[in-house]
């Protein structure tokens, strides 16, 4: 069975590495990923994961693996930043308060879909404007849901959290796992 990644982002492909998973090949779905009106970022979550997996054709004998990691401050869905101004934003709204990190998976074969929501609670310090300003300057917060990445810089901005870091980071890992053997990828087999 071959596995496709629905997925460009540098950080799954890592993350499935630490679990001895190797994608056979990387083939990122292209679907809007605009929000419904009204919709919530759990459900909003689940789609796109959903519809990321859906869109990906597959040929006799592959699986797909596609994720997607949402930011919720309460009912509002902080996605990935158009620019700094936008990052700063969102980084100025979580400083010294709680949210919600979402990561939504979802694997399909040719006849069935899988799919699993992990729901991490996360503390962000309250952030002085020496640190927004430093970690805007690095360009750490382009490209991730939210503006800011765990696994960098933004790491010491975070006091706690309670649920799966790797699911903050992109891909919570024993969920993934669970799925995929569920979905028959055999994620421990013997090695030659």
């Amino acid at each position: 069975m071959r596995l496709i990644l629905g997925s460009a982002s540098p950080r799954r492909k890592e993350l499935l590495a630490q679990i001895g998973v190797v994608a056979d090949e990387i083939r990122p779905a292209d679907i809007n990923e605009d929000p419904n009106p009204r919709e919530l970022p759990r459900p909003y979550c689940a789609r796109m994961a959903r519809e990321k997996a859906e869109a990906i054709t597959l040929a006799e004998g592959e699986i797909v693996l596609c994720a997607d990691t949402t930011v919720a401050l309460g009912r509002r869905i902080l996605g990935k930043p158009a620019d700094a101004g936008q990052a700063a934003e969102f980084l100025l709204a979580m400083s010294g308060r709680r949210h919600q990190v979402i990561t939504a998976l979802a694997v399909r074969t040719a006849d069935r879909i899988w799919e699993r929501s992990v729901v991490t609670n996360v503390k962000m310090k309250r952030l002085s404007d020496e640190e927004l300003n430093h970690y805007l300057q690095s360009g750490e917060w382009q490209g991730k849901a939210g503006g800011y990445g765990i696994q960098g810089l933004a790491e010491a901005f975070i006091p706690w959290i309670s649920g799966s870091f790797s699911g903050v980071v992109g891909l919570p890992l024993a969920e993934t796992a669970a799925v995929l053997n569920a979905a028959g990828y055999p994620i421990y087999k013997e090695q030659p």
